[in-house]
């Protein structure tokens, strides 16, 4: 059974206050929902090590984006720091993105890819991947539609034509107004 994660995340325990915002759209460009998580206060910062260097993921005051594209195989979470810079963008790789309780949702397929500003790509979870197919939680069918997602994704990042991460910024104001 694949892990079905909320874009409200409220089971996340280290932001002790947060405001939380989403929106559907229906453009040129996207359509699906939007969500943003502006952590106010958490219990501790956490960081992660891509290659060298330790980045700091979630502060006080950090925003989380996450972008949930209706027909396609991918959600993007844009990290932003305290003063509105891109951290990282985070893109899950999942069966599918849907709406349930008016909370925007998908389904994860475990493989993962962390771009960072510096254009460095990083495939994150293939070990969870595999072991999800020997285990049975998915069958081959899943296993490729992960890859070959995946691999569709690292190649647009290269050629920079992943669409999504340009709409990082504008999806984030259109959700900062609304706020609670």
């Amino acid at each position: 059974m694949l892990e079905r994660k909320y874009g409200d995340r409220l089971e996340w325990k280290r932001v002790v206050k947060r405001k939380y915002a989403q929106s559907y759209l229906d453009t040129k460009d996207f359509r699906g929902y939007i969500t943003l998580i502006h952590t106010i206060k958490v219990t501790e910062p956490l960081s992660v090590r891509y290659g060298e260097n330790d980045i700091c993921i979630v502060n006080d005051g950090y925003m989380w984006l996450q972008q949930f594209p209706l027909e396609k195989k991918h959600s993007v979470t844009t990290m932003f720091d305290a003063n509105g810079n891109i951290v990282q963008w985070y893109i899950d790789i999942c069966l599918e993105n849907g709406l349930d309780r008016n909370i925007p949702w998908m389904d994860d397929l475990f493989l993962d890819i962390v771009l960072l500003p510096s254009e460095e790509v990083f495939l994150k979870d293939d070990d969870e991947l595999e072991v999800a197919v020997v285990k049975g939680i998915i069958d081959k069918s899943l296993y490729n539609l992960a890859w070959d997602e995946a691999n569709n994704l690292i190649k647009l990042i290269h050629n920079r034509n992943f669409e999504l991460l340009n709409l990082s910024i504008e999806h984030k104001e259109i959700l900062v107004n609304q706020l609670k």
